[in-house]
């Protein structure tokens, strides 16, 4: 009972965020290898002692802000060890025109073979319990959480906020954990409809599977420093739907 406690009051700590977040947990820049390259990404991991699960986290197509750090505290302050990973290598933008130009132009196979190697780092570490790895994203990065789950078959979790999604069966057939999808049905994105496709696929192959449609709620959503798009009930019940799937796959 003490430990479930001791998990609710991370939970609590990673809401409400500040002083209470930053102090329940660590954090690094963390370099690895991909390849012949090295990377690097950012870390945050529990304070306490001992082996947690552990998530990667994938950005929006703007590049690793500091939004996408905020969330990998709290994830850490929720008794992950939270891996926000840099696709682009240090890039960001505010500039829909810079950031449409960097998604697009990403090379896919180098992208695969990063998260594949954030994917090998986390498994290395002595904090990290390798059979409960996990990931999420948003946007452009939750298209690439799906991937991910399409193409590592020792993840045991993904979780995909407004992300592209597929419906090939071949893709389908290849995903090996429970996936969880949220996305706003004002969304001219990813529309309802591709939602709702990508939901009967998963179902027919016998995939697990949830999905939220929020009312009222359009693409990115969650993004609190998105002051036309954030909508922040909306936004909390998805962190906590988050919470609740992690905890139910990954724990």
């Amino acid at each position: 009972m003490r430990a479930r406690w001791v998990v609710l009051g991370l939970v609590a700590a990673a809401l409400l965020g500040g002083a209470r977040l930053d102090a329940a947990v660590k954090t690094q820049t963390v370099t690895y290898k991909s390849g012949e390259d090295t990377v690097s990404s950012y870390l945050a991991a529990p304070s306490t002692p001992g082996k947690h699960p552990a998530l990667i986290l994938i950005h929006e197509w703007w590049g690793l802000m500091p939004w996408v750090k905020e969330q990998a505290r709290k994830f850490a302050a929720a008794g992950y060890v939270a891996l926000a990973v840099d696709l682009y290598r240090g890039k960001t933008t505010e500039d829909p025109k810079v950031a449409r130009q960097m998604a697009t132009t990403l090379p896919p196979d180098r992208a695969m073979r990063d998260l594949e190697a954030a994917f090998d780092y986390l498994a290395s570490r002595n904090d990290v319990e390798t059979s409960k790895i996990g990931t999420v994203g948003w946007c452009f990065g939750g298209g690439w959480a799906l991937r991910l789950a399409i193409h590592e078959p020792r993840l045991a979790a993904c979780a995909v906020n407004y992300g592209e999604l597929t419906t090939d069966p071949a893709a389908i057939d290849a995903i090996r954990c429970p996936v969880l999808g949220i996305f706003g049905a004002e969304d001219q994105v990813i529309s309802p409809a591709k939602v709702r496709a990508f939901e009967a696929a998963m179902k027919k192959a016998g995939k697990p599977i949830d999905v939220k449609i929020y009312a009222g709620a359009g693409h990115a959503f969650e993004t609190s420093t998105d002051k036309d798009r954030y909508r922040p009930k909306a936004s909390a019940d998805a962190w906590a739907r988050m919470i609740a799937f992690f905890h139910r796959t990954l724990q």
